[in-house]
C-alpha cells in the first residue's frame, strides 16, 4: 500500500472522529460556552477529512 494513501486514510478517519465530536459538542453543549471548542473541532475535522479524501483520490494505484 502506498504511504500517501495510508496517510490519507488516517487523515480521513481523524476527520470523521473530529466531526463526530463536534456533533456531540453541538448536542450536549448547546447552551454552554463551549462554542469555540465546537467550531475548532468542526473546522479541523473538515480540513482533515477533505485533505484525506483528496490524498486518497489523487494517489494513483501502481500494481507491481
Amino acid at each position: 500500500m502506498n504511504a500517501k494513501r495510508t496517510f490519507g486514510i488516517i487523515l480521513t478517519v481523524l476527520g470523521i472522529a473530529a466531526l463526530i465530536y463536534a456533533g456531540y459538542l453541538g448536542v450536549v453543549a448547546a447552551g454552554e460556552q463551549n462554542i469555540r471548542a465546537l467550531v475548532v473541532a468542526a473546522v479541523l475535522g473538515a480540513i482533515f477529512f477533505f485533505s484525506g479524501i483528496g490524498l486518497i483520490r489523487n494517489t494513483g494505484d501502481v500494481a507491481k
